[in-house]
């Protein structure tokens, strides 16, 4: 594998969320760091910013792939891993001496950022200011009076906020992977001494950034004028606010918008040549499999790779992961094109770019950096300018439209009121996480864009649940992750809504809107319809799994303490959320945010006949929450859980020798349970345990230790030539008084007699020492007084549930073993009128003995 390669692999498991450690591995290499500062004294840190700079670049260096970062580059970008964060912190206070905060760094990973404001919290320096936002590439270095020549042809200079001049026409400046000059690493390049700074937009006096700011906020008017984050150090509220420097980089990234070229209508037809960038990731695969089976297009599907055999081999990778096919008629309908959604021109040729702007006439951008930890610095190449660059291959050439993926995140502020697909935003000074700046600054920057005649469409999905047919899931989608921490601990937090609804619906819906021209230019909630927190708790009550909902504080703490002493490696990702402030701020926001409302999506979704939406419900994640459960994300019922549901049955009888007199008395007292409506559904199992007394076996009670009564196994398929009808089997394991242990197998048969009620009854059952065969055999009824009283009437249900929950569990256990003996007593009479009215000569073996 190549330098570059092993960077580029590294980056994708950073973007999945990557980190292949769990929290007890993190903290063992910390408290490591730690010892060995203890062993000596950290040398004394440089006292300036181009020092301080130079000495993170080197220790951070040596956690990446290529062994360098150069102090302007994103430790990030050059395949650094949140694994190699913590290590780096570490290292870097136990020998240099230089203190970081975890979320600090992930804010904005350039050592000269981290260098800058470590020297401003320690007042070293008074010359150590915020950094100014990155200058896009292009942007011509100052003469020695310090004023720039004039633009080359086709370039041009960005003044801070949004100044703009006149480009050449069909030119967007390259967004390399952060729209700055490219280092030799292939990460901007901060303007430093020497280069053109951005003008900071002007404050007022108590530091408030005025709406007014160069058109900073474009299409969007902020209800309210956005605050600055207060200083660091002012308690909780210093996680309330953006940071300064990270809202001067949106804007000036927000102007970029205003240099695309302008662009005429597309033609209102179905697209036949789509780009499809994201198809590796788990909505993107699903998208390019509907595109290709709801409509005639050919896919060309841009894929991160160091050459088109990679890119295929990875493409066909992670569409099996997902359990979608990669056949050799996918093959035939798709394209793969390796580059990067990061670099200029996509990292394409200048012929290929060239190739598709005048072939294809659609482009579908899916790709993007999901990670709630890192700031927006390291994600604006990924999410913000990436999109810019899909806009401009969209507007140039053959005009096409732009389907753009964005986020429900684009709402999560704290406290918002409505999220409907045409309200207003979030206010951008208001979300802290530096992933929802990036979707929200992609999402407005595209807006801008449709001034220049662009076509663009916005498809904002919530949370992204797992299929409800196949499974597949997203480990890394914070909602997944979510119900994975219910099912596992048994705890909820105190919620508002969830907004989220399966890949399976999302990903037909955003197809629909690609391939209908009528849906073009529009916003689109993908949201489904909203769990609420009744819902969720009434959803796993009926699967068995009683949870107990906390307020959000003391459920992040029991979460963190349970995965901290039972660590996942799936949740790993989750855990370092919990612990992150600025995540725990997308969070509160996600759970206490409203419902995400969609009447432009229904309205598309019934015009085009589609399914509805519907509530992602226990049903709907039967499959998922399987496949969580054998991937040990989640926890499914068990027969050791506390019954959700249990009831006792008596039977007494006789029992003797195989083929001999029953005439040894023989009697159980037994209690049927099941753990959860899911045992049933699945297995139409019933979990056993109590007595049986049999003096031909043991003078002395035997102990069922384990048992189980399976609901017409095998689909009650006759038995003794086709006359029984099994409608329970039962098997358990007995344990006598001297530790013997033996087995018990009972039958009760279906026949067509009318004797119906005692076949509901009566069971027949054969014993036998564990191992050896069968030694006794007999028949053992339910008394007739006691069946109602104790298999009705007595019908006990887990105390947790309220007294509607539990009308509804017996209810619905009635009607469903209802419907079941019904099924199975039915069967041998319908066989009987099938034979009686066939008029065949020769009589079957049935009729003979009938």
């Amino acid at each position: 594998m190549t330098e570059e390669s092993g960077q580029r692999a590294t980056a994708e498991a950073i973007e999945r969320g990557g980190g292949g450690l769990g929290v007890n591995d993190l903290l063992a290499r910390v408290m490591q760091a730690a010892t060995t500062a203890d062993s000596g004294a950290a040398p004394a840190p440089p006292r300036d910013v181009e020092g301080v700079a130079t000495a993170i670049a080197a220790a951070a260096g040596r956690y990446l792939p290529a062994g360098h970062l150069p102090p302007d580059a994103d430790f990030f970008d050059a395949g650094g891993t949140s694994v190699h964060v913590v290590e780096l912190v570490a290292e870097l206070e136990g020998e240099l001496g230089i203190e970081f905060d975890l979320d600090e760094v992930f804010a904005d990973a350039r050592p000269i950022s981290l260098a800058r404001r470590w020297l401003e919290a320690t007042g070293a320096e008074a010359s150590s200011q915020a950094a100014p936002p990155t200058v896009p590439a292009g942007t011509p270095a100052p003469t020695a009076q310090g004023t720039p020549p004039a633009p080359a042809a086709g370039t041009l200079p960005v003044s801070g906020a949004g100044a703009v001049a006149v480009a050449a026409p069909g030119t967007l400046p390259p967004s390399g992977t952060g729209a700055a000059g490219a280092s030799a690493s292939g990460t901007p390049v901060l303007s430093g001494a020497g280069d053109v700074p951005a003008p900071a937009p002007e404050t007022s006096a108590s530091g408030a950034l005025p709406v007014s700011a160069a058109g900073a906020l474009g299409t969007i008017a902020p209800r309210t004028p956005p605050a600055l984050r207060p200083p660091v150090g002012s308690g909780d509220d210093r996680y309330a606010r953006a940071r300064r420097e990270d809202l001067e980089q949106i804007l000036a990234d927000l102007s970029l918008a205003d240099r695309l070229p302008f662009a005429d209508v597309p033609e209102p037809l179905p697209p036949r040549r789509i780009l499809l960038t994201g198809a590796t990731g788990f909505l993107g695969s699903h998208m390019l499999l509907d595109l290709l089976r709801h409509s005639d297009a050919h896919v060309h599907c841009l894929v991160r790779a160091a050459d088109e055999e990679a890119a295929v081999a990875r493409l066909g990778a992670a569409l099996k992961s997902y359990r979608l096919p990669w056949s050799s008629e996918v093959r035939r309908r798709v394209t793969v094109l390796p580059g990067d959604i990061r670099r200029p021109r996509l990292g394409l040729s200048d012929e290929l770019w060239h190739t598709l702007a005048h072939e294809l006439d659609g482009v579908v951008g899916v790709a993007a950096a999901v990670d709630f930890l890192r700031g927006y610095q390291s994600l604006r190449a990924s999410n913000v300018l990436g999109a810019l660059t899909l806009a401009e291959l969209a507007a140039t050439g053959r005009p096409k439209p732009l389907h753009h993926i964005s986020s429900i995140a684009v709402f999560n502020e704290v406290g918002i009121t409505s999220m409907g697909e045409d309200d207003p935003l979030a206010h951008v000074d208001r979300l802290v996480s530096g992933y929802d700046q990036s979707k929200w600054a992609a999402e407005v920057a595209l807006r801008r864009a449709r001034d220049h005649g662009l076509v663009v469409t916005a498809l904002r999905p919530g949370g992204i649940g797992g299929h409800t047919r196949t499974g597949a899931y997203n480990p890394q989608d914070l909602s997944s992750g979510l119900i994975s921490a219910f099912g596992r601990f048994r705890t909820v937090p105190a919620f508002r809504h969830l907004n989220a609804a399966p890949v399976d619906w999302v990903s037909r819906v955003a197809v629909a809107a690609i391939c209908e021209p009528d849906a073009w230019g529009y916003d689109y909630n993908l949201t489904g319809v909203p769990n609420t927190l009744d819902d969720v708790v009434r959803d796993m009550a009926l699967g068995g799994m009683h949870v107990r909902i906390q307020e959000w504080d003391e459920w992040r703490t029991d979460a963190l303490a349970r995965l901290k002493a039972d660590p996942v490696t799936e949740l790993a990702f989750l855990t370092r959320v919990l612990q992150s402030p600025t995540a725990l701020k997308l969070c509160e926001a996600t759970l206490k945010g409203p419902a995400a409302t969609g009447a432009r999506t229904a309205a598309l979704v019934e015009a085009l006949g589609l399914p509805p939406a519907a509530r992602y419900d226990a049903q709907a994640q039967l499959t998922t929450f399987e496949r969580l459960a054998q991937d040990g994300l989640a926890r499914l019922p068990h027969k050791d859980d506390q019954p959700y549901l249990w009831f006792p049955e008596t039977t007494e009888g006789s029992v003797g020798p195989v083929d001999a007199p029953a005439d040894s008395p023989c009697s159980m007292a037994l209690t049927l349970s099941i753990a959860s409506m899911y045992q049933l559904v699945k297995e139409r199992r019933v979990d056993v345990t109590g007595e049986v007394v049999c003096t031909a076996v043991h003078p002395e009670p035997l102990t069922v230790e384990r048992g189980d009564v399976w609901v017409r196994p095998e689909e009650g398929i006759p038995q003794q030539h086709g006359l029984g009808h099994q409608l329970l089997r039962y098997r358990l394991r007995l344990r006598d008084a001297d530790g013997g242990h033996w087995w018990l197998e009972g039958h009760k048969y279906a026949r067509a007699r009318r004797d119906l009620w005692r076949q509901t009854r009566a069971l027949t059952v054969r014993i036998g020492r564990e191992g050896e065969p069968a030694s006794l055999a007999g028949e053992v009824v339910v008394p007739a007084d006691s069946y109602v009283r104790d298999q009705i009437d007595g019908i006990e249900v887990d105390p947790r549930l309220t007294s509607q929950e539990k009308r509804a569990a017996k209810l619905t256990w009635l009607a469903w073993f209802g419907l079941e003996m019904g099924r199975g007593l039915l069967g041998p009479f319908a066989r009987a009128a099938a034979d009686l009215l066939d008029l065949r000569r020769t009589p079957t073996l049935t009729e003979h003995h009938r």
